[in-house]
């Protein structure tokens, strides 16, 4: 299986640890207790720091004498631009405008540390850097729980964070609630809020981080909110049928596919699109987290359906694919985003979320 993993000539180890978890592809280091961030970023392998340097390109000139034309090579400085480099390799990470301003990896875990007000409560899991150091990732777990029903079903609050070098990228900080029964990530952006704040790479980014109890702020405020529709949704009933319908509409990959379903065509829906609908229903069906009293035909479940078959049936190509497809922005969480304002839809009116007339 491929992976992006940087490697680390100098130490020879792979930049990534995870705690008590398997390493990403067998790779990287496994640590027995939570790290600190200052362990963490050693853990890693992201005890490195990126520079600015002044972009050179090299130019030629022909100059004519009576024997012979002579060629001489001289370096031009590029207005505006410069290259990120890293410290201990001296490996050029990519090009950047003047106003480019690096945060370092240490100011990134500060920007955690500085959420919960230190670090009781914070609980780094995983980090690391992909390609040659270019891109960096932090995912960390808050205290408190968001809790449905009355039982064991509760859903562990994470945010996950990732920052580029190479001027790809802003700083993006996304709130990625998982249900620990399943881990599903239930991913969503309420009516009135995202899960995601993105920070530019400009002068004032530092700064910004260091507003970090605002990130802090909204994840308070979206798990409470998740909280009330989770508990809502799990007193909701629905039967199979009504289950595979939300699936269905939820996993629709196209508007010609929409078409087909609002007009009953059935025989014209690809039969990859089917086997998928299929392969979710199973999952709601027979998966022992869809068997909860939170879950078993209630409408909550028919949003784990969804969530859970992106991240427990679904074959990725790798774990980065998967992490880009649940978190980044890639067809999961689009999914998933569906299936949550399907789900509101059907609290408020019922089935008539079906009716396409």
């Amino acid at each position: 299986m491929a992976h992006n993993l940087n490697f680390n000539e100098r130490t020879g180890r792979y930049s990534f640890f995870s705690v008590q978890q398997k390493a990403w592809h067998g790779l990287g280091q496994i640590v027995k207790d939570y790290p600190t961030s200052s362990e963490a970023i050693q853990h890693a392998g992201l005890d490195y720091e990126v520079i600015k340097s002044l972009l050179l390109t090299k130019v030629s000139n022909s100059i004519e004498n009576t024997n012979a034309t002579e060629i001489r090579h001289n370096e031009l400085e590029v207005p505006n631009y410069f290259a990120t480099i890293r410290n201990d390799s001296n490996t050029v990470l990519g090009v950047v405008g003047k106003e480019y301003h690096i945060v370092q990896n240490r100011e990134a875990f500060s920007f955690f540390d500085s959420i919960v007000g230190g670090t009781d409560g914070i609980l780094y899991e995983t980090a690391g850097a992909l390609g040659n150091g270019e891109r960096i990732f932090i995912t960390a777990k808050l205290p408190d729980y968001i809790r449905v029903g009355n039982g064991d079903d509760v859903t562990e609050k994470y945010i996950f964070l990732t920052t580029s070098h190479d001027g790809s990228g802003s700083i993006t900080a996304a709130f990625t609630p998982v249900r620990i029964v399943c881990q599903n990530t239930l991913n969503a952006s309420l009516r009135n809020m995202s899960n995601v704040v993105r920070i530019r790479h400009t002068s004032g980014a530092k700064q910004r981080l260091d507003n970090a109890h605002k990130v802090m702020g909204l994840a308070n405020e979206f798990s409470n909110q998740l909280e009330g529709i989770f508990n809502e949704w799990a007193k909701v009933r629905v039967n199979d049928h009504e289950a595979k319908k939300l699936i269905q509409l939820a996993l629709c990959p196209n508007k010609e596919t929409l078409l087909h379903i609002k007009s009953g065509n059935e025989d014209e829906i690809s039969t990859v699109f089917k086997n998928t609908v299929e392969d979710a229903f199973a999952y709601a069906m027979t998966s022992d987290s869809q068997q909860m009293e939170t879950t078993k035909g209630t409408l909550f479940g028919a949003y784990n359906a969804v969530t859970g078959y992106y991240q427990n049936v679904r074959s990725y190509k790798d774990n980065e694919a998967k992490l880009q497809s649940i978190i980044l922005g890639g067809t999961a969480q689009i999914k998933s985003q569906k299936a949550f304002e399907l789900c509101t839809s059907f609290q408020k009116i019922g089935t008539e979320v079906f009716n396409f007339n």
